[in-house]
């Protein structure tokens, strides 16, 4: 297939376009910066005065729509809370103009989205026909990133949203800045460590948004691992890892000094279970904590 991907080069993107290119895909990154190249992988301009990337995007089967600022960068300020929410907006709705202008259709738009539209909680658990939807900074973003997202079903695409939840991978992501602490031997419990923390390793977070192209799979659908762990336990099992102590306290008011609203990502959480990706019989390569975080250390 041909494949167009947007934040290729990004953290996910990375590792997305590794797959399919093993794969045998073909595929397009699209960026403002175009002089790489590679086999099976072509950079497409966009996003800039003089980008026209839908001449370069004939035949498209799929779309995966990566774009957007992370969350980990910088503190939560207005600045960069309208750069988050505003670098997925601009970038979804460029995926759309391309789309329509596009006169074969591709057959799928796999968006980028995140468990964080769901209200942070200690006792329940969502799945994809869980209604609850936050009231926070977060949850809007989300919400008004896969509402836009959407719009591409009026054109005859199939939609497709993948809610990731804590993507762990060694050098980006959360998980350095988790490990950080336990690294200086001053790791342990944040908080009260009952939050949830609902992660996944990042090569099943491009398994899973490859079987989704491969897959019918429509609308919403978490891109978590099956077994979602507490705060106080993700702590454990990642100081058994690094093979550091985990008994430093760490209260929650000092997080939430140092990052402001930020501090939401570590001291709240959902419970998170990807339902649509099992019933539809997805196999995760490292379904437990353990297992992914063996693999990211080894």
């Amino acid at each position: 297939m041909k494949i167009a991907i947007t934040g290729g080069t990004g953290f996910v993107g990375r590792i997305v376009t590794q797959l399919l290119v093993e794969k045998e895909h073909e595929v397009f990154i699209l960026s403002r910066s175009v002089n790489k190249q590679s086999n099976n992988v072509t950079y497409v301009k966009w996003l800039t005065n003089d980008a026209t990337p839908e001449n370069d995007l004939t035949g498209i089967d799929a779309f995966i729509n990566l774009a957007g600022e992370s969350i980990n960068n910088g503190r939560w300020n207005s600045v960069q809370k309208k750069k988050i929410y505003n670098s997925r907006m601009q970038a979804t709705e460029e995926v759309l103009r391309i789309i329509k202008t596009l006169k074969q259709k591709p057959k799928v738009l796999i968006n980028a989205s995140a468990i964080g539209i769901y209200p942070a909680s200690n006792e329940k658990i969502y799945t994809e026909q869980s209604p609850e939807i936050g009231t926070d900074f977060l949850a809007k973003t989300v919400h008004d990133w896969e509402q836009k997202a959407k719009l591409a079903e009026n054109l005859g695409v199939r939609v497709a949203f993948g809610r990731f939840g804590i993507i762990l991978g060694k050098d980006d992501g959360a998980l350095p800045l988790m490990a950080l602490p336990y690294k200086m031997f001053v790791g342990g419990p944040i908080g009260s460590g009952q939050n949830w923390l609902s992660w996944i390793h990042v090569k099943d977070v491009a398994n899973a948004l490859v079987f989704a192209i491969e897959h019918d799979i429509h609308g919403p659908f978490n891109v978590t691992a099956p077994e979602p762990k507490k705060m106080k336990e993700f702590g454990k099992e990642l100081a058994a890892a690094l093979k550091r102590p985990h008994y430093f306290f760490v209260p929650e008011f000092v997080l939430k000094m140092a990052l402001g609203e930020k501090s939401q990502l570590v001291l709240e959480g959902q419970h998170v279970l990807p339902e649509v990706l099992l019933k539809n019989g997805f196999t995760f390569e490292f379904p437990q904590l353990p297992i992914a975080l063996t693999d990211i250390y080894l």
